[in-house]
This record gives structure tokens, sequence and C-alpha cells, in this order.
């Protein structure tokens, strides 16, 4: 075992809901992030904190979890909890309040919000989603109206699209190629004849010809407005990234017992690291749970050869049998994902481990999550 490890065991993360101001819960899809992001929120508020979870996955799952019909982009109270809030990202809306937020009149806010490429940008270009989420994180930032500000992030393939996404959008934005659209002439009536004076004219040609003059029109049109407005976009995104270097930010890296989510947790905790950003913990969901006080000496092996006698003994030992037998199972379950764990965190200081066991039944209310709780920060 690790001495990381070891010494990990030894702290929960108590000290991230008593203090942090912003957490961010971060791992592969499936492993319970919003689970754990709802608990968190649930324990910050139980701590006469004024806390807000902002979940950017569009199942409904944290809704239910915290017994509201539905998430929207407007903060929604917690029946039953004083002080927490809950809701999720409308990256449309949301975008729509950083063109009006940048844009040097209300008139060129509307031209840029009604132009077809930006509808269709806004709701499908990679990384808006991440970018919109820092954006909203960084409103309830601003407005001071919280102490504890908690994020569950999309359960992308990549979860650190969170970190990766303002830099990625602001470089499309940047990019040489859509540089050209913002040359004078290059309005939707003249594209097609303006083309030709680029290096990419065959290019901007054929784009003409398969997409239509219109289309490339509407290009032209959204980028001259945007004109201006990039550095904006760069300083906010700078801004967000400042803010989740800072002490009073906490990222919570989730995984399971499972050698791949275990392995991408790995590489999670050590690009936190190469990034400066301050890693509170790894939690680990469903691990689990360890056999009864009665049981903890016997060995699997024991067991099985314990269940082989009883076995020869007649029917009424079978269940007998098939109770030690279950019994080898689990032990080896669990020393495969002790294992596991010990494996992904070598050479590595997670700060915390928190291991919360696999429930007897689904997290799907607020008495489940405090029961979560129970282990996260008790």
């Amino acid at each position: 075992m690790s001495r990381a490890l070891d010494a990990a065991r030894q702290h929960d993360l108590s000290t991230v809901v008593d203090t942090r101001h912003v957490i961010v819960c971060t791992g592969p899809g499936g492993v319970g992030k919003t689970t754990t992001a709802a608990s968190l929120a649930l324990g910050a508020a139980a701590r006469g904190r004024r806390t807000i979870v902002l979940t950017i996955d569009p199942a409904r799952r944290l809704a239910q979890s915290l017994g509201l019909g539905k998430l929207d982009n407007q903060p929604r109270p917690v029946k039953g909890v004083d002080g927490l809030d809950a809701m999720m990202l409308d990256m449309k809306r949301t975008f729509d309040e950083v063109i009006d937020r940048h844009a040097s009149d209300p008139a060129r806010a509307q031209r840029i919000k009604t132009n077809r490429f930006y509808r269709q940008m806004s709701g499908s270009l990679a990384g808006t989603q991440e970018y919109m989420a820092m954006e909203k994180l960084y409103d309830l930032h601003s407005t001071g109206g919280y102490d504890c500000i908690v994020i569950d992030t999309p359960p992308t393939r990549n979860a650190l699209d969170f970190l990766d996404a303002p830099r990625r959008l602001t470089d499309f934005l940047e990019g040489r190629f859509l540089k050209m659209f913002l040359a004078p002439g290059m309005a939707a009536g003249k594209l097609a004849t303006r083309a030709a004076g680029f290096g990419a004219g065959l290019f901007m040609r054929a784009a003409s010809r398969l997409t239509g003059q219109a289309v490339l029109g509407d290009l032209a049109e959204f980028f001259q407005s945007f004109e201006g407005m990039y550095d904006g976009f760069k300083n906010r995104a700078q801004a967000v990234y400042h803010l989740l270097q800072q002490p009073t930010s906490a990222f919570v890296v989730v995984a399971t017992g499972e050698v791949p989510a275990l392995r991408e947790a790995r590489f999670f905790l050590q690009r936190l690291e190469s990034d400066g950003m301050p890693t509170a913990g790894l939690v680990v969901n469903r691990v689990t749970p360890p056999p009864p006080a009665g049981l903890a000496a016997v060995t699997p092996q024991a067991a099985r050869a314990a269940a082989a006698t009883l076995e020869q003994d007649g029917p009424e030992s079978r269940a007998a049998a098939a109770l030690l037998r279950l019994h080898a199972g689990r032990v080896e379950v669990a020393q495969r994902e002790r294992h596991a764990i010990a494996a992904a965190l070598h050479g590595i200081d997670p700060r915390a481990l928190v291991q919360v066991p696999l429930m007897a039944t689904d997290v799907y209310d607020l008495p489940g999550l405090t029961a979560i709780g129970q282990h996260l920060y008790s």
C-alpha cells in the first residue's frame, strides 16, 4: 500500500465543505459526480453556508435527488434545506448574456444573437458548454450571494475539458482562417467575389457552392459583428481560470473502484497538479463494504473449504454454504478494489481519500444524499 494512500485515509472532506468557496466535482462519466456534488452542497448548507449547486449535465438526476421538479438557468431553492439553491446551465441563454455583456451597444448584441451562424454555434460548438459553465460560475462568484458554489461537470470522456474549453473557444474565435472574415468588404453581398483575393479563395468558392453564399455571408457577418469582443472573452476566461487556482477553490476527483475509472482519476489528479489547481481529494464511490466483524478473519479459501464441507451434510446446510461462498467472493472483490486504488495513487498524494460504500438502494432523494454525506464529511 502506498504511503500517500495510507496518509489520505486520515482525512475526509469536512474542511472542503467548511471553508472552500468553489468546489468542482470532476471525473469520468457514470461514477457518481452528480450525487457527490449534491451531497457536498447539502453538507455545506447544513453548516450554515449559503450554497448553490450547478449542474452542466442535462440529465434530471440532480433535480430528482434534490426533490425538484425541474432545473433551469435560474437558482431554485431546495425545499426543506435552508440556504441551498440548485440550477442547471442553459447554454444558449448564458451565451446570450455573455454577448449582452461584451457588445458595445444593444443593437450590436441583437445583430449577433439573430445571426444564423451564432444560433447554431451557441448550441453545438465543441467547448461552448464548458466555457458557459465557467461564465456562470464567475457570475455566481461575482454577485457575492453564495458562500459555497459546487459545480457538477459534464459526463464527457475527458472531464478536464472544463479547464481546456475557454482556451479552445478563444483560439477558435482568433483563428487565422476566421480573421479573413473581418477584412473590409467581406459583407454578405461581396463575399463570393472578395474570397478570391485570399489564399483560401479556392476553398471559399467551393464552400460557397456547397453551402450557399447566404450561409457564408452569415458567417462573415457574425465575425464582423464580433470584432473587438475577443479581448472580453479572453479576459473573462483568464479571470475564471485564476479563480479556480486560488486556495479558496477545490477540485474533487470522483471515480469508482474499477480499474478504468481509477486510471482516468489518476490522469485527472496529475493534470490538476500540473495546472496548479488545488486538489482536495479523491472520492471512490460504490466501494464493496467490509465483511461483518464475525467473518472478517475468515479468508476466501477457508470460506470455500467450509462451504464444500457443509454441502456434503445435506440440503439443510446448503444455505449456509451459499453464504460462505458469497462472503469469499465479496472479500476478493474488496481486495481487488483496494489494490486498484493503491495502484492508481502510487506516487500521487490525493490530499484526501474518501471511500463511499455501495448502498443497498440507489440514491435518489435527500435522505440518500445525507447518507452519502456521512462518508464524505462526517
